[in-house]
């Protein structure tokens, strides 16, 4: 959804039983499946519903025909109506969704699609037009698609740029009490500077608690959280792990994020341990984590902990590069990182070997132009730290190591349950990212939809107690336990439901593009 945050948090008696971490992740915001018989369009010849059958106009002839009152519209394609727009978001679905025969019929009169906000009536149309089919455990099929200023886009994808503090908020629940928690800072911002830590608690935000359930309480939580005004000022109430409170006040900024932190070395009785933290596939990533893996092959480690608890995902070509920094050469060589697997009115494009994404063994960059070779660690076995906020991209690098043989031992939680991918389209200043592929490893397994599991003992829960790369932190110790004794330290808990897990673990409150999967 275009505000992804607006709804985070959640008021403690509102008739809401599902965990509401981000209005992008809702199924159709309230439009989808109504009115089954009413033609997309409102013309009987153009009834689309389900069939997925022909008759749309191909979205190029409507393309960049902008709404007169578009604000994200380049002024010049201003020309045309909402309802233009709307037709064009139709066509593309049409011919990009990987689900398009179950596209529910959609009455465009519906006032969340006629909103004086053209992109919020844009973005509940797109959003209302998702599959309303569930996966076998009862989770929705495309909890993904979203939609993105095209602008905030690129600022992010290219530059790694968010507006913000520099903390990452970890939400444990929408309701009171919700134990919201820094996850961790990124160096160099506001956050870093009023030497706010991980595991920190938020007692209150602008004067109001963390606890506040009114709508004026949430609302002001929500800002100051999950969608700060670039420029303004806002103070906090914060705790640290000894109960310790004291006042802060950041101004928010636009954030440039440092995807790859905590390089280390820990040294056992059997060897070295590599270990670093990797939050963002976003493209100043490529260059961090050569470096780190450069690091870590001079220091001759002969074991590497990955930890991706709370990366989302972004660019597929980097997870390439990091599953062949990880295996290297000889088990990567002639083999596929991922094939992608489209719709059957795109088989020629499923059927293209220039869809694969193989294993770089170079620094491709954003262009695809680079040449600089990788350094690899030549290893048979990484052991990934992973949670429900492990996605995409980075479930990637699981089942594309897994494919070429590699031993991926997972500790922490069950990860998101996300094969799928976009390329985004821009239209009238709006990208669009409908769900158009599904990736499969080298063996042609992608069925993940319900994530990646640890195993028996590995299941253990998030330690905010202790600093990211610190050994005794839970994760890690538990994956330097298996590494020594072949069983982690941590309590097997089995599969637990999606909103235990939530609870468990906390969910990191971001915009679905920082948790997808992006072809370039």
């Amino acid at each position: 959804m275009l505000s992804s945050t607006s709804r985070a948090l959640q008021p403690a008696l509102r008739p809401a039983a599902s965990l509401l971490v981000a209005a992008a992740l809702l199924a159709a915001c309230g439009g989808g499946g109504s009115d089954a018989g009413t033609p997309p369009f409102g013309d009987a010849t153009n009834n689309f519903g389900n069939s997925g059958g022909g008759g749309l106009p191909a979205s190029s002839t409507l393309a960049q025909q902008c709404a007169a009152n578009n604000p994200l519209a380049p002024t010049a394609s201003r020309t045309a109506t909402l309802d233009t727009e709307r037709r064009w978001v139709r066509s593309y679905m049409n011919e990009a969704y990987l689900w398009y025969r179950e596209i529910p019929s959609i009455n465009t009169s519906d006032a969340l699609f006629n909103t004086a906000n053209v992109p919020e009536s844009l973005d509940n149309y797109f959003n209302a037009l998702r599959t309303p089919q569930r996966t076998a455990s009862g989770k929705l099929k495309d909890e993904f698609s979203f939609t993105y200023p095209t602008a905030d886009w690129i600022a992010l994808s290219q530059s790694g740029i968010v507006a913000g503090f520099g903390a990452e908020w970890i939400l444990g629940s929408p309701t009171p009490p919700r134990n919201v928690r820094i996850a961790y800072v990124d160096p160099g911002t506001p956050a870093a500077v009023q030497a706010l830590t991980r595991g920190m608690r938020v007692i209150s935000v602008e004067g109001v608690s963390i606890d506040d359930n009114t709508d004026a309480g949430t609302a002001t939580i929500n800002e100051g959280l999950f969608s700060p005004a670039t420029g303004r000022s806002y103070s906090f109430v914060v705790a640290d792990l000894a109960g310790v409170q004291r006042s802060v006040t950041m101004t928010a900024a636009s954030i440039t994020k440092t995807p790859v932190q905590n390089v280390r070395t820990i040294d056992t009785p059997s060897g070295r341990v590599g270990y670093l933290t990797f939050n963002d596939h976003v493209a100043p990533a490529e260059s961090q984590l050569v470096a780190a893996f450069g690091q870590l092959a001079s220091q001759n480690v002969t074991d590497l902990v990955l930890d991706l608890r709370y990366n989302g995902g972004g660019y597929l070509y980097i997870a390439s590069e990091v599953a062949f920094m990880v295996a290297g050469a000889t088990r990567t060589g002639g083999k596929t990182f991922e094939k992608l697997q489209f719709s059957d009115r795109r088989a020629a494009e499923t059927n293209d070997p220039a869809n694969n994404t193989p294993f770089y063994s170079v620094a491709v960059g954003l262009n695809g132009s680079g040449t600089s070779p990788l350094p690899a660690l030549n290893l048979s076995r990484v052991y990934v730290l992973a949670s429900p906020g492990t996605c995409s991209a980075s479930e990637a690098i699981v089942n594309g190591l897994r494919g070429v043989g590699v031993e991926v031992v997972l500790v922490g939680g069950a990860t998101c349950g996300k094969p799928f991918g976009f390329y985004g389209q821009d239209n009238c200043g709006l990208t669009y990212f409908p769900i158009e592929f599904q990736g499969v490893n080298d063996q042609g397994f992608g069925d993940y939809a319900d994530g990646f599991v640890p195993s028996a003992s590995c299941s253990v829960p998030d330690d905010f107690s202790r600093a990211l790369g610190d050994s005794a932190e839970g994760m890690l110790a538990a994956a330097l336990s298996h590494r020594a004794s072949g069983s982690c330290a941590g309590t097997a808990t089995g599969r637990e439901a999606p909103q235990a897990r939530d609870v468990a673990f906390g969910r990191v409150i971001r915009h679905p593009a920082r948790e997808s999967k992006f072809r370039r």
